[in-house]
């Protein structure tokens, strides 16, 4: 039994290597379909690699399908939406934007990136300006199209500086390059559209640069930062003819070299420059040294070539490292010509050097005059393995072909006396056949004891003497051959070292250039995808740029997908920035302060106002998708179960939670539970606050969550309430805590109400906040009676309910007035000064501005009294009528409430300007009855202290904080006749 099993673990570790599949589970499932037939054959062993590898094909396509369906369902939540919740499409905090792939574009994702994230740049592309001169002598397609191309570009860039957008759409600027190439100047390679897009920057900073002179590009800024030259030397006619080039991105050859530093000198030195005979000129190679570097170096890997018999382009799959640093006065820059030309005669030596040495290393690992070759001390020693195996005196051809396969082993003396026996059986219990095959070694590989196996060769006879005299020779070759090995391999560690040391001294190591950006190609020569890695200077760390996926990533992931030879994943091109120019990676800073100016600020102001707008699109775009999605719950309202409730402490009771009892604190609108509330603006804030501290809630769980997203929804409230109030706009109605902390409410109160928010109900969307929901109710139920004043509490809670009422109270006042309903309108206007002057004597910042009221209801009362008094005098009894209410219900009740207040001259002013129109009837000729009826009310007119005053209660108005800011705006752009205000 323990045979069998010793043998199936060895076909395992047989298959193992001859498959390289290292699942072992896979392999053993094929192996037990194969053991249900009786026999181990060589015909198992290849139906077992059929098997396996069609194990293996079946289980790369299902992996093949379960990520294009992913990427298929990725692409559908990036276009449409409609299976992403908001979360997904909010930027996170401190998180560079990422570009969507609007179709194969992917490429213009990698290069764009790479440039956006160097500052130096990216302020040359945002600062970009063209004169009212220059633009007038641009005339041609290609200049406009330039033009156009930039201003698309800015834009971009400023979307990525101050973008709420987790990624953005590049099809403005995609577009363009696309409509180039569909006319003659078409090109369907990658690099050619990288280069093209290249090339309209430069023409485009050109006009900036010097209009007056195209052909003079000294000052051009793409220019001084991508272009460098070099010197190429070559002999001519016995003479060294020297020619200075400039180059952009500079190409490398990758077949033939291992890293960076051999493709850069093979680039350099294409043969060699001989000197010359008396009598002839030889023919000469050509030189190239670098003679200034910009400050941007770009290395273009070429990773594709032509395949002449296919008749196709292919893809070098070449592994090629690049360091981090690399140091180009080294052996590249002219002013070193003379100490590089004599290293390298050094580095040549040390080449041939150990060229020779590795050939004779390889002699010794890989010994034999037939095809198959091993290394050379495993042969001694397994020779010398088998002049030591006790002989056998029977002739292999003696041994039983078809011995029964059940055949117990033989009792007694037979296992040591019987050569059938012994050749039988392995020694323990499990016989063998004489056409059973043993497990199959590699032999010579490396050294290791002899396996006991049956049947192992053996010298047929071999004497005490001949056995010492090979025994010893073998012993002393064998320990000959390993030690000339040690040494081969210690002289080739030190002419290695000695050839990395070459150009290591300090002298040859002072223009430093550091890794900036990768750009990677995974695919085949048709077709592949892009991305590229840079590195975040500001933070030390390298990011993985990948459409509208940004991701932390690691210079060990960067190396497995850039450096090529292990996956159909390498770099394409090298990005490099000068060491020593600290510029190119500082950010901008305010000229005054010298503070370092971040996001928004950094922009110009119209770019600023771009973004805005495009930022108050996508709020108004997640409204409309929280909308939908309130709708779709809304309609499986019936068959959705309800969000179980955590069990609470039955030691503890729990506290009260009025603001969600009474009314709910976003709306100001009791809640009910047959209609589900609309995301409010306040609950939007709290869903972008989730969002941001989505990566902490992943990490540390739902309770570090609630605090980052409290923290940043705190944050953000605060800095809203130190904005400026406008006529067209008031802070205070975005939001319950604006209200708060203008009023410099207690800290308790603060955390509370926004403590309440992160637990309501309308905002469980998603798993991750229903678990901050939770926690958000947990915390609450953990604050104690002595904790928190409830009365205070509620107190602050009914201010900032009236304070919405007064101002739905006076908007709703205005927009009567404007529509000529002037009796609806005063109502309103008295009600909201009444309320206001209650909350204005409890603070200022608690109400609202008192002299707009008044002024409208001023207004209403002039306008309202001149038509009273018209109707008084008509004929008609139901105009008298109506006079008399007019007043009744609505002009005395407000006179009286303005004398008791602290009345004003202009209001005065109008009191007096009625009163002085009712008592100049007094001296007309007029009926008995209109006399009667005047008598009757003008004692009212003149004394205002004389009655308990009520006015009429007005209908009722919606306080919903959205509707009033937008409200707002309106009325007062259509009273001042302003231009239209964004309303945030």
């Amino acid at each position: 039994m323990f045979a069998c099993l010793f043998q199936s673990q060895m076909l395992l570790n047989q298959l193992r290597e001859i498959t390289g599949i290292q699942d072992l589970q896979v392999l053993q499932s094929a192996l037990n379909v194969c053991l249900v037939q009786q026999h181990l054959s060589m015909s198992v062993t290849i139906r077992l690699w059929s098997l396996l590898s069609y194990c293996f094909y079946s289980r790369a396509l299902e992996v093949s399908a379960e990520e294009n369906a992913a990427r298929m369902k990725r692409k559908r939540c990036e276009g449409s939406g409609e299976t992403c919740s908001p979360a997904d499409w909010i930027r996170q905090e401190d998180c560079p934007v990422g570009i969507r792939n609007v179709g194969n574009t992917c490429w213009f994702s990698a290069v764009i990136q790479s440039l956006f994230h160097l500052p130096v740049f990216r302020r040359l592309v945002l600062n970009y300006c063209l004169s009212e001169r220059v633009l007038e002598k641009c005339k041609s397609h290609s200049e406009k199209r330039n033009i156009a191309f930039m201003q698309e570009l800015r834009c971009l860039f400023a979307l990525m500086v101050g973008s709420n957008r987790r990624f953005v759409d590049p099809s403005a600027a995609v577009e363009l390059l696309r409509d180039a190439f569909r006319t003659s100047e078409a090109q369907q390679d990658v690099s050619e559209f990288t280069h093209k897009l290249l090339d309209w920057l430069e023409d485009a900073f050109q006009l900036a640069a010097n209009g007056n002179n195209p052909e003079d590009k000294q000052n051009n800024p793409m220019v001084q930062l991508f272009y460098g030259t070099f010197v190429a030397e070559r002999l001519h006619e016995g003479k060294i003819v020297s020619n200075i080039e400039q180059f952009g991105q500079y190409p490398l050859q990758v077949n033939g070299f291992n890293n960076l530093d051999e493709c850069l000198e093979g680039a350099m030195v294409e043969g060699e420059i001989e000197s010359l005979h008396s009598d002839q000129t030889m023919s000469s190679g050509q030189e190239r040294w670098f003679s200034k570097l910009p400050p941007v170096l770009t290395f273009e890997l070429s990773r594709f070539e032509f395949n002449q018999s296919l008749g196709r382009p292919e893809k070098i799959h070449k592994k090629l490292e690049f360091p981090q640093v690399i140091y180009m006065d080294s052996r590249y820059l002219h002013k070193n010509v003379d100490q590089t030309h004599g290293r390298r005669g050094d580095v040549k030596r040390l080449k041939d050097q150990l060229t020779v040495l590795q050939q004779k290393l390889e002699g010794y690992k890989n010994y034999g005059s037939g095809p198959t070759k091993y290394p050379l001390a495993d042969m001694l020693q397994y020779v010398l393995e088998f002049a030591t195996t006790k002989p056998t005196n029977v002739s292999p051809a003696s041994v039983p072909t078809n011995p029964p396969v059940h055949t117990e082993p033989s009792s007694g003396d037979s296992s040591q006396t019987e050569p059938d026996d012994a050749g039988s059986s392995d020694g323990s219990g499990c016989p063998q056949t004489a056409t059973q095959k043993t497990p199959i070694h590699k032999p010579f590989t490396q050294c290791r004891p002899p396996m006991e196996v049956p049947l192992q060769p053996a010298p047929h006879s071999v004497n005490e003497e001949e056995l010492y005299f090979v025994r010893s020779c073998l012993q002393r070759w064998r320990a000959e051959v390993e030690n000339t090995v040690n040494e081969l391999k210690a002289s080739i560690d030190k002419v290695s070292q000695a050839l990395e040391g070459m150009y290591s001294d300090n002298s040859l190591c002072q223009v430093s250039y550091r890794l900036h950006a990768v750009l990677v190609h995974e695919g085949q020569a048709s077709a592949g995808h892009y991305w590229a890695y840079i590195y975040d200077h500001a933070n030390k760390r390298w990011l993985k740029y990948n459409d509208v996926m940004v991701t932390e990533s690691t210079w060990e992931e960067l190396v497995r997908d850039s450096y090529g030879g292990m996956t159909n994943a390498s770099a394409y091109c090298l990005m490099y920035i000068s060491d020593k120019l600290p510029y190119l990676i500082a950010e901008d800073t305010d000229d005054e302060t010298g503070q370092a100016l971040k996001g928004m600020d950094s922009l110009p102001s119209i770019l600023r106002r771009y973004v805005r707008e495009d930022n108050r699109w996508f709020q108004q775009e997640l409204r409309e998708w929280e909308e939908q999605f309130c709708q779709a719950q809304c309609e499986e309202v019936h068959t959705e179960k309800p969000i179980p409730e955590e069990p609470q402490n039955p030691e503890q009771e729990p506290n009260p939670e009025p603001a969600q009892e009474q009314t709910n604190e976003v709306s100001g609108e009791p809640p009910t539970d047959s209609t589900p509330m609309m995301l409010t603006p306040a609950m939007q804030g709290v869903i972008f606050a989730i969002a941001k501290a989505r990566q902490v809630f992943d990490k540390d769980g739902p309770e570090a969550g609630l605090i980052k997203a409290f923290h940043e929804e705190y944050s953000r409230l605060y800095e809203l309430s130190q904005e400026e109030t406008t006529p067209q706009q008031d802070p205070r109605l975005q939001h319950v805590l604006v209200y708060l902390f203008q009023n410099q409410a207690p800290n308790r109160v603060i955390e509370r109400t926004l403590l309440e928010q992160f637990g309501d109900r309308n905002l469980s969307f998603d798993d991750r906040a229903v678990s901050i929901m939770r926690e958000a109710r947990s915390k609450i139920r953990l604050i104690k009676p002595e904790d928190m004043d409830m009365d205070e509490y509620l107190q602050w809670h009914d201010d900032y309910s009236m304070f919405k009422t007064v101002f739905a109270y006076l908007l709703t006042g205005l927009e009567q007035y404007q529509n000529g309903k002037i009796r609806e309108a005063l109502n309103y206007l008295a009600h909201a000064h009444q309320d206001n002057s209650v909350l204005l004597r409890k603070g200022e910042r608690k109400g609202v501005d008192q002299s707009l009221i008044a002024l409208y209801r001023r207004k209403c009362l002039k306008e309202l009294n001149e038509n009273a008094a018209t109707l008084f005098k008509s004929p008609d009894a139901n105009d008298v009528a109506e006079a008399l209410t007019i007043m009744n219900e609505c002009i005395i009740p407000c006179m009286h409430l303005m004398v008791r207040d602290s009345v004003s001259q202009e209001d005065l002013d109008v009191i007096e300007l009625i009163r002085s129109c009712w008592c100049s009837y007094l001296g007309q000729d007029m009926d008995d009855s209109l006399q009667e009826k005047l008598s009757e009310f003008l004692p009212r007119v003149l004394d205002c202290s004389a009655e308990m005053v009520v006015l009429k209660e007005p209908p009722k108005v919606r306080k919903s904080p959205h509707d009033l800011c937008s409200r707002l705006t309106a009325v007062m752009e259509s009273i001042h006749l302003t231009s239209v205000v964004t309303v945030k």
